[in-house]
Formats: structure tokens, C-alpha cells, sequence
């Protein structure tokens, strides 16, 4: 979630340097294309996300907790192929506002409603990895008739299912003593042992570099949080795409909601985005047609 800050150093070296003059050319500099915008949520906070392509239908890719929209770079460019491709920073990530009284689900679904329409966007499919899962599922109860439907990437298991409020509390006081030692164990244990090892690294150490009071505040949420009443509350159809580590309860997610599915990815833990990019593309690839198939 680390922002990358402007290079300073060569700015100023490069200032105080007098190279030699060289002949005059008449060839026309390359525009500098920005590719990042802002939009405003429903509370103020200012919402970063970046937009490419121009299909008929926009995919709207959103994070997990303590990531950002950098974590599905290998995904853009497959999917730009057919779609318009939007990255979304939710408020408290990446390179978004981080001035928010209440870190909730449904606020990040207000986030998302704010990128899109922002962008005027008339037909989304709304894929969201772990924390992102429950976050697109409040966008699509706000943005209605716009959503042909929702991915969840690792993420709406058993929707049915809630923590231990006792082994809840000891997390909750192991993230509030030591955040960077909590996270990073916890980031840790999502990968397999066969995963890259500098994937692991540099993941556990981007993420666990999160602002501490966001990323605490949002991980005291989740244990109260009711994802079947939202995934209820949702009128499109719902697939997930989970690694077999974490086994969905296909049954139960179907009796909150009939219109759920579920395609499994094996060896990789919860990040298939990172670890097998090109496996995970072509799932997507595949749900993306189904969802935004004309009917027959």
C-alpha cells in the first residue's frame, strides 16, 4: 500500500547539473498521460482509481484489506482486451484519502458507487478479492440495474459462518499491541509453503506497512460484519472464484442466495492474482463472458 514518493533527488540533481548544449530538434515531445483520477465519496474522502479501454462493459477491480489497486496489474492488460478496466484504491488504501470517522463495508461500497459514477459507467461487473468480495456486493445494492453481476476472488467462503468473539478479541488485541508483527503473520499464513518466496516477502511487508489505525479499525469490523444478509440483499448473480485451502460452502452461500456459483483454484493460497496471474485470468475470463453474455 506504500505510495511511491517523487524522486526528489534526481529533480534537484538534475536541476543543478549544466549539461552541454546540444543541437535543436524539431521532434515533439511525448504528452505526459495521466492515468490516475480522483473521485469523491459520499463522506468527502477522495477516492483514487485509474481507468483503460473503452468496452461496453466496465470490470471494476477492487483490493483486499491493507492492499491496494496495484495488486491486480497482471489482470489489466488480459481483460483489456474486451472490457474497460477500472482500479479502485478504497479510502484508507493506496493512494485515497484516509480522513473517515467509520471504516465499514458499507462506506467502501459508497467508495465504489463514487468511482462509477463518476465515470458514467452504465454496464460494470464489479471483482473483488477477499475484503473486496463483501465491498462490491454493498456497491452492487447501491448502483442497482448498472451491475450485471459480482466476482469474489478468494473471498464470500460461508457467508453463514461468524468468528469465535473470544478468539476474535485475542486478535483484536494481538493487532492493537504489535500490528506489524500480528500482520505480518498473518499475511504470511495465506501463502502456501510452493509460493515464491519474494512474493511473500514483498506482500507481507507492502501490506503490513498499511496505516495501523485503518487497517486495526477495519479488522475489529469483520467479526461483526453479516455477509449473508448482503449477499441477500444483492439481485445479480454472485461467482466466486476460491482456492480449495479455504473451502466454500456452496449449499449455504445458495440458500442466502440461489444465483451463486463457485470455480476452484488448487496449490495457491490467497493470493492467485500474484501467484499464478495467467491461470487466474483465464478463470476470469470465462466468468466475465458468462456474466455479460446477452440473454438468448
Amino acid at each position: 500500500m506504500a505510495r511511491l514518493p517523487a524522486p526528489l533527488a534526481l529533480l534537484l540533481l538534475a536541476a543543478c547539473q549544466a549539461p552541454a548544449p546540444e543541437p535543436e530538434s524539431t521532434a515533439v515531445a511525448e504528452p505526459v498521460v495521466e492515468t490516475m483520477w480522483e473521485a469523491t465519496s459520499s463522506d468527502g474522502v477522495p477516492i483514487a482509481y485509474e481507468a483503460e479501454g473503452s468496452g461496453e462493459t466496465a470490470v471494476v477491480l477492487i483490493h483486499g484489506w491493507a492492499c491496494d489497486r496495484t495488486y491486480w496489474r497482471h489482470q489489466i492488460e488480459p481483460l483489456l482486451e474486451s472490457y474497460q478496466v477500472v482500479t479502485v484504491d478504497l479510502a484508507g488504501h493506496g493512494s485515497s484519502g484516509v480522513e473517515r470517522a467509520d471504516w465499514t463495508m458499507p462506506a467502501f461500497g459508497e467508495d465504489i458507487k463514487a468511482v462509477v459514477e463518476e465515470l458514467g459507467l452504465g454496464r460494470v461487473v464489479l471483482v473483488g478479492h477477499s475484503m473486496g468480495g463483501p465491498a462490491a456486493l454493498e456497491a452492487a445494492r447501491l448502483l442497482g440495474d448498472r451491475v450485471l453481476g459480482v466476482v469474489a476472488v478468494d473471498a464470500l467462503h460461508d457467508v453463514g459462518s461468524r468468528p469465535d468473539p473470544d478468539q476474535w478479541a485475542s486478535r483484536m488485541e494481538a493487532y492493537e499491541t504489535d500490528f506489524a508483527g500480528s500482520c505480518g503473520q498473518f499475511v504470511r499464513s495465506m501463502f502456501l509453503d510452493t509460493a515464491d518466496p519474494e512474493i511473500v516477502e514483498s506482500t507481507a511487508m507492502d501490506m503490513c506497512g498499511a496505516p495501523p489505525e485503518v487497517a486495526t479499525a477495519l479488522m475489529g469490523q469483520f467479526g461483526a460484519y453479516d455477509q449473508a444478509a448482503i449477499l441477500g440483499a444483492v439481485e445479480v448473480p454472485v461467482r466466486a472464484i476460491n482456492s480449495v485451502v479455504y473451502p466454500t460452502n456452496l449449499e449455504g452461500n445458495r440458500a442466502v442466495a440461489a444465483d451463486f456459483d463457485v470455480e476452484v483454484y488448487e496449490g495457491v493460497g490467497h493470493f492467485p492474482m500474484l501467484v499464478i496471474p495467467e491461470e487466474l485470468n483465464e478463470m476470469l475470463l470465462e466468468v466475465l463472458a458468462e456474466l455479460t453474455a446477452e440473454p438468448a
